[in-house]
């Protein structure tokens, strides 16, 4: 069917629109006309789209799918039902599965079961054989396959050499390697930042130097090999100038952070709310204003959701002993206004800055081109509880809030949904 959206902003700055209220006619999956207005045609739906924009589809860099192996946290069809209700048209997951994806056939895997899907499901090939920071897997018989990346996932690889083999060998295959930040003889078993709040909490913390260590050794291999890296999650403020002296001396380093980063802080824990331990652990007010910041003048590349779902018996049990991570496909948006982003940031940051990384072609909200896009409203406010929770999981420290920052309709791949 046919579709016209009608009175909306379009927010795409590689768009001639860009800024302009239109409406929008998409026919075959492609975008047929933009124009001040448009009549509807017969047979054509209408959306009304006064008070929103239209963008190019988000995009996820860092997401946990469960499938295979893991179905019971997530599996393709629920991760990608939470994607679009998010207003993400694309998302890359991360090879920490059962099998692990580590070789061609479970990229295949991957790549078959989310076929034909409104949400483009990109698999991330594992660095290392099981996870386990030995053993190169097959990285170039898993790009073959249609691995997007490459990464060990949450487990940062701790052995120099085989961090230095992997970057030269992925240089070789004009592959990106997605790396952890943490030095994981420094984190120790912590939990939780090491700050006057780990002491008031009576807990051990990881120290902000975590971090930091293993990204100045990752910079230094990179630069060593003349490899691009790709840091994920980076959450110090110490690590934001790494990064930001690393591009100063022209250095092919990128980074994300996830959304929860910029809005929690430590102080959230003082209830020992399991939902609120991730990994790495909320920081300081500082290190927020350094991420904030980081993200405005292009130090920090894009937001990623950190999407990491668990069953109930891994969360709703003592602080210590619980599973790191939480559900955030849904709420990266409300998340990214609350910490002060304009639609423009945005879109800037979750729908084209992560396409550039794993160079992948960037939607284009123009006439003549393929119908990928989200519309979302900056303003309407919604309660996220059990009902509108497309995860398979329920770990997040927001269910039964009420969020403000909805998304309104996604469309790609001649599929699109209304979320009301």
């Amino acid at each position: 069917m046919n579709l016209l959206i009608t009175g909306v902003t379009i927010a795409d700055p590689g768009s001639k629109f860009n800024g302009q209220i239109c409406s929008v006619r998409i026919e075959k999956g492609k975008i047929d006309a933009i124009s001040a207005q448009l009549s509807p045609l017969a047979g054509e739906e209408v959306f009304d789209g006064a008070g929103l924009f239209l963008s190019p589809g988000f995009f996820d860099l860092n997401c946990t799918a469960g499938d295979p192996g893991f179905e019971t946290k997530e599996d393709i069809f629920t991760v990608t039902a939470a994607a679009g209700a998010g207003g993400f048209t694309g998302i890359a997951v991360l090879p920490g599965t059962q099998p692990v994806l580590h070789s061609k056939a479970e990229i295949e895997y991957v790549v078959n079961r989310s076929r034909n899907n409104m949400v483009d499901v990109f698999p991330i090939g594992a660095i290392s054989y099981n996870l386990e920071g030995k053993e190169l897997a097959e990285l170039y018989d898993m790009k073959q396959a249609g691995a997007i990346a490459f990464s060990d996932g949450v487990k940062p690889i701790t052995d120099d050499g085989f961090m230095s083999r992997a970057l030269q060998y992925a240089k070789g295959l004009d592959g990106l390697l997605m790396v952890y930040p943490e030095n994981k003889s420094i984190a120790g078993k912590a939990q939780v930042n090491e700050s006057q709040t780990s002491v008031l909490l009576g807990m051990k913390g990881i120290p902000a130097l975590a971090e930091e260590m293993q990204i100045s050794r990752d910079i230094f291999l990179a630069t060593y090999h003349g490899a691009p890296l790709h840091i994920n999650n980076v959450s110090t403020a110490g690590s934001v100038a790494l990064i930001k002296k690393a591009k100063k001396e022209g250095l092919n380093i990128t980074c994300d952070v996830a959304a929860h980063q910029l809005v929690f802080t430590e102080e959230l824990l003082n209830d020992f709310d399991s939902n609120y331990k991730v990994k790495p652990p909320l920081r300081s007010k500082t290190d927020i204003k350094a991420l904030i910041g980081g993200l405005k003048d292009g130090t920090v590349d894009a937001v990623s959701t950190q999407h990491r779902p668990h069953e109930i018996e891994f969360k709703d049990v003592e602080f210590e002993i619980a599973a790191y991570g939480i559900i955030a496909l849904q709420t990266a948006l409300p998340l990214l206004l609350k910490a002060g982003f304009t639609a423009e940031q945005i879109v800037a940051k979750m729908a084209i800055a992560p396409r550039q990384i794993l160079r992948l072609p960037v939607p284009v909200i123009e006439p003549g081109q393929s119908a990928n896009f989200t519309v979302f409203s900056t303003t309407q406010k919604w309660l996220y509880g059990p009902e509108q929770n497309q995860s398979k999981s329920s770990n997040s420290p927001l269910l039964g809030q009420t969020l403000t920052g909805k998304v309104a309709l996604v469309y790609n791949n001649k599929k699109y949904q209304v979320y009301g």
